[in-house]
């Protein structure tokens, strides 16, 4: 019989190439979320029956048991950008990959990849940092052979970076950030994907693998990036950071008022904490190149998938070429 993944918030952006691809290489695929009705999705991405969203959630012990009886392989995707309700950075990404450590042991459970993030860091003023940190020592404390994968920020269709500024460029004549000079290096979300499989397989070792692009770029320099791509002119507006956390301060007030009715997306204090360090691979530390994946550049994914923002849409290209053309008499 064919052997068996769990993929704990395998529907999310970077679980579904995950499952994708295990499901290519003739896995059997549990795709373990809290709402699998959700999920489904992610069935037609194997043979009928091979990849099956089942439900889980990480706050809970028996259903992480449930999720990983009999998988010979667990990768944990789960992660939370903003905290709301019981959705906390504590209780999912500290506490949440500290259980599936644990259950994946008590189960004989050897290979287990977890998705961090560059920056995690025990001693961090940002509580997301902090917590990734704490759930990377957990995790290995469980499972020392545990490969951890920490990615800069992700890009691919459906990402949350990107498609936002796009989306913001689309409607504002004014584009707010802050850390205008952070770097960042961002990461094909497949290739982080096929990083997963290696470690899932087999065919690579674990340990701590922080993984980048080949581009290093300004936080300014990646909306001028998307400007370019989306045909828009507008003004970037580089904002001090004290703005950021008052900002994002009134957001999270706004959040707790409508009881999460109103989410917010946009910025948080922590958000901003983040944004005073740079968000680039160590040089010192394994990545990419060392898994054997060539880095997929942004400039042959991002028009694929920003198009959608330009002013023309679909149509952008061909009302170019037709500037070029002269009327016939």
């Amino acid at each position: 019989m064919a052997k068996l993944v769990t993929i704990f918030g395998g529907s999310g952006f970077v679980g579904r190439h995950i499952a994708r691809r295990m499901a290519k290489a003739g896995w059997r695929v549990r795709v373990a979320v809290r709402r699998p009705n959700e999920a489904i999705f992610v069935k037609p991405y194997g043979a009928v029956g091979q990849v099956v969203p089942i439900m889980a959630n990480v706050r809970d012990d028996e259903s992480v048991r449930r999720a990983m009886h009999g998988a010979d392989a667990v990768v944990s995707c789960v992660s939370v950008p903003v905290q709301h309700g019981k959705q906390t950075f504590n209780l999912i990404q500290h506490h949440g990959t500290a259980r599936i450590g644990r259950i994946a042991a008590e189960e004989g459970i050897g290979r287990v990849v977890h998705i961090s993030a560059i920056g995690a860091d025990a001693n961090s003023r940002s509580l997301y940092a902090e917590t990734k940190a704490q759930g990377e020592a957990a995790l290995l404390e469980a499972v020392p052979g545990a490969m951890i994968l920490r990615p800069s920020i992700m890009f691919g269709p459906g990402d949350g970076f990107f498609n936002m500024f796009g989306s913001m460029a689309r409607v504002s004549p004014v584009i707010p950030i802050f850390g205008a000079n952070s770097k960042f290096q961002p990461v094909y979300v497949d290739d982080v994907a096929a990083a997963a499989v290696k470690g899932v397989t087999g065919e690579a070792q674990g340990g701590i693998y922080e993984l980048g692009g080949p581009e290093i770029m300004t936080f300014r320099e990646l909306i001028q990036l998307v400007l370019q791509i989306t045909q828009r002119r507008r003004l970037i507006l580089p904002l001090p950071y004290w703005v950021g956390s008052a900002m994002g301060g009134a957001l999270n007030i706004a959040q707790m008022l409508t009881f999460g009715l109103f989410k917010n997306r946009i910025i948080t204090p922590d958000q901003v904490i983040l944004l005073r360090e740079d968000n680039v691979a160590n040089p010192d530390m394994p990545g990419l190149k060392d898994l054997g994946i060539e880095p997929v550049s942004m400039d042959a994914v991002l028009e694929d998938y920003l198009w959608p923002y330009r002013p023309s849409g679909q149509y952008a290209e061909i009302k170019d070429s037709a500037r070029g053309l002269k009327v016939q008499e």
